[in-house]
């Protein structure tokens, strides 16, 4: 049979609260009587309930992590970051994944708040340029810290952390031209998101910086789908002026190119060239040495959970904090030129 604090105090011969009161290191007690207590607390081996103290501090110390999508390694990075901060510090982590579903994120929101949560962080679904209502009350209705993990909320004023999408772009767009290339594609993620939009202009950064004019037909418009991605690489190979190298603005995207290359006989980098953004770990198991722009995604998660605890430690400081992190360029020969 489990032990109580009603066990405690009448062995302990002192009142419900005081135990409570020592249980949870709240209120005054004499040293004497917590001595005591602590002392019948370990004769009769007590443990106190996780969920018991939560109910009396109204403190779970449970933080809420949603994502737009688990199976994607990068956002999987990113947990592992925040999880290796949360643990030092005693946090635990719900994690939700909404698989880019509006109405999905809505409900992890509601569930969250049911479960108590101390803080939320969030890479949010809705659209940079879309106001929802719904959406941005349901967050501001919660009450608690929220820091936005690599996206953007229109009419929001969130605590957050940042890639920098446009200098990662512009460097991988400015090796391939270092290498000699200048008819270079792009497949640009969904550009209702703020990083295809950095992206894309990363992108065109670089070539204005070398006085290369844009040239639209080189713009393809994907949506992070290794699928759709495939369908425009398809595209560009059967073009009659087509690009001597691709910049892939994610690493999902990377493999619907590969698999269309494999398909069309095309060999990296001799007959193509290409440069991803993140890490793709299955190319690397499979010894395919693809070019990439590293996002520093653990960072992303560490950094996150460490704004959070702040935000926790001091909830009344108004400041908004906004913090951006610099990706690295990692060059693998899939990027070079050769005729």
């Amino acid at each position: 049979m489990a032990v109580t604090i009603y066990d405690i105090a009448k062995k302990a011969d002192v009142s419900r609260s005081t135990v409570s009161r020592v249980l949870n290191d709240s209120g005054y007690v004499k040293e004497e009587t917590r001595e005591k207590i602590i002392k019948v607390m370990k004769e009769l081996n007590y443990t106190p309930s996780a969920i018991a103290r939560s109910l009396s501090t109204n403190k779970t110390n449970t933080i809420g992590v949603v994502i737009p999508e688990i199976s994607n390694p990068f956002f999987g990075k990113i947990t592992k970051g925040i999880s290796e901060v949360a643990d030092k510090n005693n946090y635990n982590i719900i994690l939700c994944d909404t698989n880019e579903s509006v109405e999905k994120e809505l409900k992890a929101l509601k569930v969250l708040k049911e479960q108590r949560i101390q803080g939320i962080i969030i890479t949010p679904t809705v659209a940079e340029n879309e106001f929802n209502s719904e959406y941005l009350n349901a967050l501001e209705n919660l009450g608690i810290p929220i820091v936005l993990l690599d996206g953007h909320i229109k009419y929001s004023d969130f605590n957050g952390v940042f890639v920098d999408h446009i200098k990662g772009a512009c460097d991988a767009t400015q090796a391939l031209l270092d290498e000699g290339h200048r008819k270079i594609a792009i497949i640009t993620g969904r550009m209702e998101s703020r990083p295809a939009k950095e992206r894309l202009n990363g992108y065109k950064k670089a070539l204005a910086i070398n006085n290369i004019p844009v040239d639209e037909k080189y713009i393809f418009y994907g949506d992070y789908t290794h699928e759709k991605a495939y369908e425009i690489t398809k595209q560009i190979m059967s073009m009659e002026d087509r690009p001597t190298a691709i910049f892939v603005s994610s690493n999902i995207m990377i493999l619907g190119c590969i698999r269309a290359f494999y398909e069309e006989n095309i060999r990296i980098p001799e007959d193509m060239a290409i440069i991803g953004f993140d890490e793709v770990d299955t190319l690397n198991i499979i010894g395919m040495n693809i070019s990439f722009v590293s996002g520093p995604t653990t960072e992303l998660g560490r950094t996150s959970m460490k704004m959070l605890i702040q935000n926790l430690k001091d909830k009344d400081h108004k400041d908004i904090r906004r913090i951006n992190l610099l990706p690295k360029l990692v060059l693998r020969g899939s990027e070079k030129r050769i005729d």
